[in-house]
């Protein structure tokens, strides 16, 4: 299952969140989102976890609880859809 993890503190790690999901199963990829200019966090990020009972007991346990001063949101993330091109970059 991936993971939506929203208001994140800017100074939150990848290593912080995986810590923190490990300790309801295995994780496999975490990323924090970054802003593409600037190279800051954006304040969200994805957890993925292979077993879908672990992912369910740690988005109960963790969603609303405190990580660096800020009371992150937990949410099942969707998958990305097809968004149609904008038009000609030039």
């Amino acid at each position: 299952m991936n993971i939506h993890v929203s208001n994140l503190a800017h100074s939150v790690t990848e290593d912080d969140l995986r810590a923190l999901f490990s300790e309801f199963g295995e994780v496999t990829t975490v990323n924090v989102v970054k802003d593409r200019s600037s190279g800051q966090p954006r304040g969200f990020g994805f957890v993925e976890m292979p077993n879908n009972s672990e992912a369910d007991k740690a988005m109960k346990a963790l969603n609303g609880t405190n990580l660096k001063n800020q009371f992150i949101k937990l949410s099942q993330a969707k998958p990305p859809s097809k968004r149609p091109r904008r038009g000609p970059r030039y």
